[in-house]
């Protein structure tokens, strides 16, 4: 009941929940654009009433989540003050541009896209979506550079014991910035398309206007995919890079105690003794770390007592070793979802490919179920970069202990947890709520909108069902 494990609870706690919006915006709104494009290109209407409905869900996740992030910047003013007076002056910028630039961007364009379906013509309205889309994209690039700054730190110097930024170019520069941007962007992208296939398959397993939910899921599935791949190679490059820059957290995450062999072993699943810094009951695959760390099958891993040493005479005494558990845990966990993903596309397109989706209820069933699998991924994904850079703040530079408010009490934060937690939780309620009032209410079809032959997204010998 400390004041920097509240602070520290709190923080995780807003920010989990706050990040099942962010990657589902982004998504979404990706969807949206595409299937307004068609529209725009083939001239169906049904790709019209796909975007207006499809479009209703982003809006809502949209509006839930601008209210959710408001909370995340004020919190380095009320919780952490020590690390604002320390590093905001880098970490500020990225967040401002974000909020002056990208944000407006991104309210902007809704507007013009939300009132301007008569208005405007379909290319300008076109047009607005897409902006949009940038605009979301942009919104993630900066919280990135600024989250990328506190794990790899680059273009500043410290002068009166302050840090003063000296390159901005350097923090868009910044390598980890560019191994965790489009690992963050490929996660939403595969997040919006799971929850629009998995809407979908709950229609189609009622037989409830099957062409429109069908020309959904078919579009959602291959973004899905392709999506969920992509996301696999730039984690891989990412874990590479992240052995150079952070060899502790990638080591807590494998569990490796003491230097490894050449090659050297994957450790899949063990029991992990902290207290002895030993694993029991270990199942490995030989070679694999080795090709995870340096794309090659061989090179050894610096384990963590060598790491722990070395960061005590770089860095002082003091215990900089993460919770291995958690950080051991959650990145496995995360690597299973991510497989699930590429191995659920693989299925849904290949049904898709061959006619049999209808006809494969329990695929559809899983689909189902499986919205909330990239939630999960992106959770214990964000958990295992956050926890396993501790006790850092800023890698190297400030420790978590030493960014704590120092005037903010054990009893100020209790309270502000649990009213937090009470206003989201009805949030969530809300959203839940209108996502399945959305649902019920359905598209808003007649009897115009048909198949079409040579439209590439028909059917499989099925026709709208109207109300």
């Amino acid at each position: 009941m400390d004041v920097l494990s509240l602070a520290r609870f709190q923080y995780a706690a807003t920010t989990i929940f706050h990040f099942f919006f962010v990657p589902l915006s982004i998504g979404l709104v990706l969807i949206v654009s595409i299937m307004e494009t068609m529209y725009v290109v083939k001239n169906n209407e049904i790709y019209k009433k796909m975007t207006q409905f499809w479009g209703k869900f982003f809006l809502i996740n949209f509006a839930i989540g601008v209210v959710t992030g408001i909370l995340q910047e004020f919190q380095f003013g009320m919780n952490w003050s020590e690390y604002s007076r320390f590093m905001g002056d880098v970490f500020g910028a990225p967040l401002a541009i974000e909020a002056l630039l990208a944000f407006f961007m991104e309210s902007t364009f809704i507007g013009l896209w939300l009132f301007g379906w008569d208005r405007l013509s379909k290319k300008v309205h076109l047009t607005c979506i897409w902006l949009v889309t940038a605009g979301t994209t942009l919104s993630a690039l900066w919280i990135l550079t600024a989250n990328s700054f506190m794990q790899h730190p680059v273009g500043f110097h410290i002068n009166n014991g302050r840090a003063e930024m000296n390159d901005f170019l350097a923090l868009l520069t910044n390598p980890q910035l560019w191994v965790e941007f489009p690992h963050t962007i490929f996660g939403s992208f595969a997040t919006g398309a799971f929850v629009v296939a998995g809407i979908s398959a709950i229609a189609l397993l009622k037989r409830n206007r099957v062409d429109f939910y069908l020309k959904s899921f078919k579009i959602a599935i291959v973004i899905g995919l392709v999506s969920g791949v992509l996301l696999s190679l730039v984690g891989h490059s990412q874990a590479q890079y992240l052995v150079k820059t952070q060899p502790m957290k990638m080591a807590a995450s494998e569990g490796t105690w003491k230097d490894t062999a050449d090659p050297a072993p994957w450790t899949v699943i063990a029991n992990i003794d902290t207290k002895n810094h030993k694993n029991t009951g270990e199942i490995k695959i030989p070679y694999l770390l080795s090709f995870l760390s340096y794309g090659k099958f061989s090179g050894s891993v610096e384990g963590i007592e060598t790491l722990q040493k070395r960061y005590v005479e770089k860095y002082g005494p003091g215990n900089y070793i993460p919770s291995v558990k958690t950080t051991f845990w959650t990145f496995r966990i995360m690597t299973v979802m991510g497989g699930l993903l590429c191995l659920l596309g693989i299925v849904g397109v290949f049904l898709v490919w061959r006619k049999k989706l209808l006809n494969n209820k329990w695929f559809l069933r899983t689909m189902v179920a499986a919205i909330a699998i990239p939630f999960i991924g992106s959770t214990t994904g964000w958990l295992m970069t956050e926890i396993g850079r501790q006790p850092w703040t800023v890698f190297g530079y400030m420790q978590t202990a030493a960014s704590v408010s120092p005037n903010v009490s054990a009893g100020e934060l209790l309270f502000s947890i649990i009213a937090f937690i009470g206003m989201y939780s009805i949030m969530a309620v809300v959203m839940i709520y209108l996502f399945v009032r959305t649902f019920k209410e359905g598209p808003s079809l007649d009897n115009k909108v048909t198949n079409q032959s040579n439209d590439p997204f028909d059917g499989e010998g099925y026709h709208i069902v109207t109300e």
